[in-house]
């Protein structure tokens, strides 16, 4: 715990810098590009839903004014004008009234025009219906733009993945980048699905309930505007407020799940060293601080809706108390009141909406800032275009002054030169950190050489494609590595090409697996998870070397292949790599010397440097560091048998 997983759950890293919301926003919106045709049919949706929606309180005060001038016509004498009937009424002192019912288009004498008042509210629920469809039209559009965005982003993520150098996953958590490759894709996609549709429509409500405002009356129309300087004011101080904390929420989000992640493939180390509380304690600080940076981040952007709601019921008053005056004086009509009434509910909500909005927004931008980080990410040196291949694959390889560091200022190997013929054996040894892994991830190119080159049958492997060269290169390492899928299928997972079962079973055989498959349940078809519940370790190993059979490699690297298989199983496997190394240039790094006695050549490095080689028996007559080496792990055993 104090290793490795210590060192991973220290996090840190790239995750300190703040997000730029407005570049990280143009960014995300961007990537909707290829979508635009679509994105044009929804926007025409709904500007046509809007302009019905926003006519619809002007058509329902029509009908409010037609029932209010039945009323008041049928009140009135027949037979006279609606002037007549005003101007009586200023001779017996009621002038106010007349002032309010001159606005009024009634007819004395004459009641509710119901058929007259029947075809308003027909037209106006069809109006409602044909604006209700089109948004629908518009919100599937809205879907199916979202989720083909997010379809491409997912690919470019997983293609960029492909790009990345194994140092980016060297000094990241596993977790933590699963968590932007999932969690934080699945907060853009909803928080667009959420919003994007809604704040178009918002929006263009706002302006085209802006126009109606001023057509029906300019005066109030300024009024209901006072109010948008202090929502905007509540609007911004509050966003500004809760962005950090959303930022910490997303950066808390992909700690706590690599914690979890490490936790559970490491559950059983938990247990055997006691360090349950330990862990759970860690748990309860990431999971606290998540909390904290959620909590904080709700509560900031949640007060938004209240003060905007208060901003809205006054704006409503406004209106309410200067249209009322207005229509005593007969500058409007019942109806136009009754509509802009409706026309400032309808601006304050969509205002409210945005405002509310501002914390899934602002969510989803935090989690596109880490997915535009992840993207943004340096790649792997690109191959050559056009690529070199050697004519024949023999497997010659020569490493030519070779220097590597992992840090500029800490060098690992500097001027090793080495090389090695078709078909023979290879076997580096030394002790941790002499730098025996590091020069097998040069071969494979998973590290560039920073000095020197390296070459595969006289070509600079530099030149060549990453594919080409790991086509003919077989690995097995000492951490095996299996996915959810039958025993059959995994062992298939080495060709590049269809294989028959009878291959499957020949490469097994080889490998010494196939007695101990052909004991489970299904044989080949037995089903494994990811993490091999079912088989042993040792078992799980012979499967990862059936697999490197099956490749049929022309280089084939065991990093410590047979470091968890009994010792009979061992020299069965040491027998089948004999067999399997004829013609085949083989690297094995070894602890256990006892399995490269046979090596055509072995290497002793110490601090990235070959001090010493030469054949087994060679390098004991030197008695030197490789003789060392040996006495410490055989002199005891050798005393005891004598």
């Amino acid at each position: 715990m104090a290793g490795p997983m210590g060192r991973m759950m220290a996090g840190g890293g790239p995750e300190t810098r703040s997000i730029d919301f407005k570049v990280s926003g143009r960014r995300l919106l961007a990537r909707f590009k290829p979508e635009r045709l679509t994105l044009y049919a929804m926007l025409c949706c709904v500007v046509v839903s809007v302009g019905l929606n926003v006519a619809g309180p002007k058509i329902l005060g029509e009908a409010t004014d037609l029932v209010f001038a039945g009323i008041i016509g049928r009140q009135m004498p027949a037979g006279a004008s609606k002037e007549e009937v005003l101007a009586g009424m200023r001779e017996r002192g009621e002038g106010q009234v007349a002032d309010m019912l001159r606005s009024t288009d009634f007819t004395p004498g004459e009641g509710i025009d119901f058929t007259a008042v029947g075809h308003v509210l027909l037209f106006a629920v069809g109006v409602f219906l044909v604006a209700g469809l089109l948004m629908a039209v518009a919100t599937r559009l809205v879907n199916r733009t979202v989720n083909r965005t997010m379809f491409r982003m997912r690919e470019d993520v997983q293609t960029k993945m492909s790009r990345l150098p194994l140092s980016y996953f060297d000094k990241r958590q596993r977790g933590e980048v699963l968590s932007r490759a999932t969690n934080d894709i699945d907060n853009i996609g909803q928080t667009l699905q959420q919003s994007m549709g809604q704040l178009i429509n918002s929006l263009l409500t706002i302006i085209g309930v802006l126009a109606m405002m001023f057509w029906v009356s300019w005066l109030l129309a300024l009024v209901a505007l006072v109010t948008v300087p202090l929502s905007f004011v509540v609007a911004t101080r509050v966003g500004k407020r809760s962005q950090p904390h959303f930022v910490q929420q997303w950066r808390s989000t992909g700690k706590l799940n690599a914690h979890i992640e490490e936790m559970y493939t490491g559950h059983t180390l938990v247990k055997v060293f006691g360090r349950q509380d330990e862990s759970a304690a860690q748990f309860a600080e990431q999971n606290e601080a998540l909390y904290e940076a959620g909590f904080k981040a709700q509560f900031n952007s949640g007060v938004m809706q209240p003060l905007m709601m208060f901003v809205s019921n006054l704006n409503y008053v406004l209106v309410a108390v200067v249209g009322g005056l207005r229509v005593a004086t007969g500058s409007l009509s019942i109806g136009d009141v009754q509509a802009f009434i409706q026309y400032s509910r309808q601006f304050s909500m969509p205002l409210t909406q945005v405002a509310s909005m501002a914390n899934l927004v602002q969510s989803g931008v935090a989690s596109a800032e880490r997915i535009f980080e992840l993207l943004d990410a340096e790649e792997q040196e690109a191959d050559p275009v056009p690529s070199a291949k050697p004519e024949e694959l023999r497997g010659r390889v020569a490493l030519e002054h070779v220097s590597f560091r992992y840090d500029p200022d800490k060098p690992l190997i500097d001027d090793l030169s080495l090389k090695v013929e078709p078909g023979h054996t290879v076997a580096i040894v030394g002790p941790t950190g002499a730098g025996k892994t590091t020069l097998v991830n040069l071969l494979m190119r998973f590290y560039e050489v920073s000095g020197g080159r390296i070459t595969l049958d006289g070509v600079d492997i530099s030149t060549m494609s990453r594919d080409d060269l790991r086509a003919g290169i077989g690995m097995v390492l000492q951490d095996t590595w299996l996915f959810g899928g039958t025993i059959a299928e995994n062992i298939a997972y080495g060709a590049a090409r269809e294989v028959t079962p009878g291959e499957i079973e020949e490469a097994a055989r080889a490998a010494h697996a196939d007695r101990f498959i052909r004991t489970l349940p299904e044989g080949y078809d037995t089903v494994i998870d990811d993490e091999g519940s079912g088989v042993s370790a040792g078992e799980k190993q012979l499967i990862t070397i059936a697999r490197a059979f099956l490749s049929d490699p022309v280089i084939l690297v065991l990093d410590e292949a047979t470091s968890s298989v009994d010792t009979r199983t061992e020299v069965l496997i040491q027998k089948a790599m004999a067999k399997l190394a004829h013609g085949r240039t083989s690297f094995v790094i070894a602890h256990r010397l006892s399995t490269i006695r046979d090596a055509d050549t072995i290497l002793v490095m110490e601090n990235g440097s070959i001090v010493e080689q030469g054949t087994h028996t060679d390098l004991l007559e030197a008695d030197g560091a490789y003789a060392r080496l040996y006495k410490a792990q055989f002199a005891q055993a050798v005393a005891e048998v004598d």
